[in-house]
């Protein structure tokens, strides 16, 4: 070799070195000044919050494929297939969002670096509303998820087997979070119908103007939407009931979700009422009684009262009858005998009890076989109504039997008495009558 050779292999060498010793002193490292990350090119490149793994090693070419070996490269045409060479498929499910079925990655992710999780272009929820109405997210009251951006608490971003790309079926999208309506939902006897087909007939999931996101008020006007013949029955009724008028309409006894009492109630009928008829009342039609305290002291209950069902004689929605009873009953001390004055009472009883002028079946209230009830009711003047003798809440004595009745401004006393085959009774003033279903009394 001669020294012209030499000269020139260590002029070149110099050169190396030096090129060396100046990118040692530099941010870049050998391996990333061979790369399109350079203070000459890309330099903002891999500077992100979040970056990409191939920019992040400079591996420009694992996305980028050189064209001709010059400072060109091919386009990237199809970018879900060049995505899914190191991401696993998104586009398998039932559902899949149109940009992932279209290929479209890069409409959501930036394929180099973001300052937002999983490489997003934007935040959520902006993100999502560069294609989804804005709108739905606006409201007095927001949806949590959707007021803290996180959409993808329920949808899926890429594929879902469940319709809206939700992250589960119906409702066990919403039991995630709210785990108490879950837990109740396996253990209570009855399910209201909307809830047990999907939350969102009630609860709009993103927005809404209503407390809860309800559709409508959720005290009544949402129940309306379905229930229209309470809507018009609650509009007509000319007794009207108390307890729909109080602050929490129809959620005062009905749980709009889940119940172990039949109608959705909140507690057994009689037990519901209790709520708010442990207390005198004042009502357009007059006082009504503290009835709690009431069925405490008289402990023969009426029949639906035992069963624990007031609505058996009360339209707890609304009457056209006295005290919001479901059919009509004289409400005074006499009246003149129609079957159809008794139809409350005939929806248990037998009609027959007050038909038949004689039996020895019908009634133990018979003097021989002369029927008592035929003798009070069946008159046409005077005929005694059956609050004439009966409470039909309670009592102290057998058969609903008063101790008193109203009569003008006097607590008439009823004075009965029973024997093992009969019985006496001295209203008011009067003489004492007596029946005996063996040997007939002989009364003036």
């Amino acid at each position: 070799m001669n020294k012209g050779s030499k000269s020139i292999i260590l002029g070149a060498f110099a050169v190396i070195l030096f090129g060396l010793l100046s990118f040692s002193g530099s941010s870049l490292t050998y391996a990333e000044s061979n790369t399109c990350v350079t203070s000459q090119c890309h330099s903002a490149m891999g500077k992100g919050k979040f970056v990409h793994g191939p920019v992040a090693v400079g591996e420009c070419n694992a996305c980028h494929e050189p064209l001709n070996g010059k400072h060109k490269f091919k386009p990237v045409n199809d970018v879900a297939g060049l995505c899914y060479q190191c991401h696993d498929k998104k586009d398998k499910m039932k559902n899949v969002h149109p940009p992932v079925k279209e290929g479209m990655c890069t409409s959501c992710h930036d394929p180099h670096q973001s300052d937002f999780k999983f490489q997003l272009e934007s935040e959520a929820p902006k993100l999502c509303f560069s294609c989804h109405n804005e709108s739905m997210a606006k409201g007095k009251y927001v949806h949590g998820p959707v007021a803290t951006g996180e959409c993808a608490v329920c949808h899926d971003p890429h594929q879902s087997n469940f319709p809206r790309m939700l992250m589960a079926d119906g409702n066990e999208v919403c039991y995630t979070c709210h785990t108490d309506k879950a837990e109740m939902s396996k253990s209570k006897k009855f399910a209201h119908a909307p809830v047990a087909d999907n939350c969102t007939n009630c609860h709009s999931p993103h927005a809404g103007e209503h407390e809860f996101n309800f559709k409508a008020d959720g005290t009544r006007e949402l129940c309306f939407t379905c229930h229209e013949d309470k809507k018009e029955w609650i509009a007509k009724a000319s007794v009207k009931h108390g307890g729909l008028d109080t602050e929490k309409k129809c959620l005062a006894c009905h749980d709009p979700h889940f119940s172990d009492y039949a109608k959705q109630l909140i507690a057994k009928p009689v037990d519901l009422c209790m709520n708010c008829h442990d207390k005198p009342l004042d009502t357009p039609s007059g006082k009504i009684l503290d009835m709690k305290a009431y069925l405490a002291e008289n402990n023969d209950h009426h029949g639906p009262i035992r069963q624990k069902d007031c609505s058996a004689c009360h339209n707890t929605h609304g009457s056209d009858n006295f005290r919001m009873l479901r059919e009509y009953f004289p409400p005074l001390f006499y009246a003149s005998f129609e079957a159809k004055n008794y139809a409350l009472c005939f929806n248990c009883h037998e009609k027959t009890l007050v038909l038949e002028q004689k039996t020895t079946t019908l009634t133990n209230f018979r003097n021989g076989d002369q029927n008592l009830h035929f003798v009070h009711v069946n008159k046409n003047i005077k005929g005694r109504t059956c609050r004439a003798c009966h409470d039909a809440h309670a009592t102290r004595n057998l058969k609903h039997i008063r101790d008193a009745v109203p009569f003008g401004g006097w607590a008439l006393p009823i004075q009965h008495k029973i024997s093992k085959t009969g019985g006496q009774c001295s209203p008011g003033c009067h003489q004492t009558f007596a029946y005996d279903r063996k040997t007939p009394a002989k009364n003036r």
